[in-house]
């Protein structure tokens, strides 16, 4: 009864902040003289090319972006998925791309959290892990809408996210901690949240990866996963954000490359080129109005079986209105034409499609081409005082205290007090932050490679310290479930848990499970990933100036299940005269 209840209480304050802008699929007048028009001034060729999508970048030198302006004016493709580069360059190339189009490029971005996946001098919120365990949805909604703000301020429409697969499989090696975590109703909770921010300030959205890339071990990067689940784990299970999010208006559905015999069993065929799984379970049993997307065409998981542009033939006839990023985009087309001749593919069906992204293209506001007029200074607007100020309020939100043996309201700020942070080769941020509030401290560090030697010095000395407080760093750009630390390191931290210590996470939650000894710990808290604002956050809880609300989005072991956590709040007076930690 209490679930029901919470699970009211947060659709109810979902309702409250999201503006509900209609959906690109419900037509106007005016919209579909637009499409009409545009649609009648493309030959067969082009209206073709309107489904293509390709790659851009603006770190790859002036030689790849001539060849991309090149591919623009020759084939007239309908949109360019932009990757790494810089936001000044990309802002400027936009404009040059957009100046040579027959009908305005409509630009996308893989961003799930934010410009910084992608760009440099620009912002990184959470990974949707972390976000798994904030309590407050609305938090992510306004995440949501920041990152509309900065896709418009360099002209993108559409954002391939949120992920909403459920990961309940720990060893996921491409979903993992870009998921909301294991719980359907979780996931489809905050995806939402997600979602409306985006679409609220006029953002395509394109929730991933279809029908449920969360409980596979092979990344379709490199193979073709297989699922052996039955349709009705599958409806039950995920489907369910899928089911929902479409319900609220998804602009959006990018399909993965996944071999499901129970939705269609012809051997090594991704659910991308599956006419039973894109047709007729996504847009005729789920309803779905909005754009079918292909993941990657270049993946190894789709070209494998399907080489030489067979692929993105298949994708088009399985019911895509969009390929992303084909091997060949000039072969593709020509195939394509090809398949219509033959009557593979037909001709209605092509032409939905392009009326579909031309739609899009109008509710994004291509029908005219002033997406790039702001000419402010570029850096300052998306590096902006309020998305830094959201960020840490992001980080705040997701600690989760999962042990607390009272240890944490008994820190005395004036005992000689040890910060020990593993797997770093310099002074971190948390220990720079507890510096301020335990003046009477020493920061230790130990590299993920420490010798023995390193460790018995650090051992030898802890024995002088009141009080221990143990941080477990992970570096790695992709956080995985594992620790690469050295043995002699895993067996230090297997070993202080004896003592009356803290230990605080900055890594992926799963690496909890391969942690030996890290049970015993009186106090445990999870930060979920390595950022400053991690750090900050965590440092604000032990010195008493911010209460832990977070969840475990995961369960990671039986000791540590999917909802824990405890709602630990500071005793203000255990702490006098601390400078706040902002």
């Amino acid at each position: 009864m209490k679930y029901y209840l919470a699970s009211f209480l947060v659709i109810h304050a979902l309702l409250t902040y999201s503006q509900g802008r209609k959906p690109f699929t419900e037509t106007s007048p005016e919209q579909k003289h637009w499409v009409d028009s545009v649609y009648r001034k493309l030959n067969k060729k082009e209206k073709i090319a309107q489904l293509f999508f390709i790659r851009a970048h603006t770190n790859l030198g002036k030689a790849y972006e001539d060849s991309v302006a090149s591919l623009i004016k020759r084939a007239k493709v309908g949109g360019l998925v932009f990757f790494q580069g810089g936001p000044g360059r990309q802002e400027l190339l936009t404009r040059s791309y957009q100046s040579i189009s027959k009908v305005p490029l409509l630009i996308a971005m893989d961003a799930e959290w934010g410009l910084g996946m992608r760009l440099d001098s620009t912002i990184s919120y959470p990974y949707q892990m972390t976000l798994g365990a904030i309590q407050d949805n609305r938090l992510i909604y306004q995440m949501g809408q920041e990152i509309a703000r900065d896709f418009k301020r360099l002209g993108m429409h559409l954002n391939f996210a949120p992920v909403v697969d459920i990961n309940n499989n720990p060893r996921n090696p491409v979903i993992n901690y870009r998921s909301f975590g294991d719980n359907k109703y979780n996931v489809a909770l905050k995806a939402e949240a997600y979602l409306n921010g985006l679409q609220d300030e006029g953002i395509l959205v394109s929730i991933k990866h279809f029908p449920g890339h969360g409980d596979t071990d092979v990344d379709s990067h490199n193979d073709l996963p297989k699922l052996n689940f039955t349709k009705a784990r599958l409806d039950s299970l995920e489907l369910y954000p899928f089911r929902e999010l479409i319900k609220k208006g998804a602009s959006g559905v990018m399909v993965a490359h996944m071999n499901i015999p129970a939705l269609d069993n012809t051997k090594n065929l991704p659910s991308t080129l599956s006419r039973p799984v894109v047709t007729d379970l996504l847009k005729t049993e789920l309803g779905f109005k909005g754009l079918a997307i292909s993941d990657a065409m270049e993946m190894k998981g789709v070209v494998k079986y399907f080489p030489n542009g067979e692929a993105d033939v298949r994708a088009l006839i399985a019911g895509n209105d969009i390929i992303e990023l084909s091997e060949d985009t000039e072969r593709a087309i020509k195939l394509t034409r090809e398949a219509i001749r033959k009557k593979r593919l037909s001709r209605e069906q092509v032409r939905e499609s392009v009326k579909k992204v031309l739609a899009a293209k109008y509710w994004a506001g291509l029908d005219s081409r002033t997406t790039l007029a702001d000419t402010s200074d570029i850096h300052a607007m998306l590096n902006r005082p309020e998305v830094f100020a959201l960020n840490q309020k992001l980080a705040d939100a997701a600690v989760t205290v999962l042990r607390n043996d009272s240890l944490l309201k008994a820190l005395n700020p004036d005992a000689r007090t040890a910060f020990i942070s593993v797997g770093v080769t310099e002074v971190t941020t948390f220990q720079k932050q507890l510096n301020i509030s335990f003046p009477n401290s020493t920061n230790f560090i130990l590299s993920k490679i420490a010798s023995s030697s390193d460790i018995a010095n650090i051992q030898k000395e802890l024995r002088t310290y009141d009080q221990v407080i143990l941080a477990i760093h992970d570096y790695r750009k992709r956080p995985q479930s594992k620790l690469d630390y050295n043995g002699q390191l895993n067996r230090f931290i297997a070993e202080l848990p004896g003592r009356n210590i803290v230990t605080c996470l900055f890594a992926n939650p799963y690496t909890l499970s391969a942690l030996p000894g890290i049970e015993k710990s009186k106090t445990i808290i999870v930060n979920y990933q390595n950022s400053d604002e991690a750090q900050r956050a965590s440092a604000k809880v032990l010195s008493g100036q911010m209460n832990a609300s977070g969840r475990l989005p995961v369960t990671v072991s039986p000791l540590f299940k999917t909802g824990d956590g405890l709602q630990y709040m500071p005793i203000p007076e255990a702490l006098t005269g601390n400078l706040v930690i902002k």
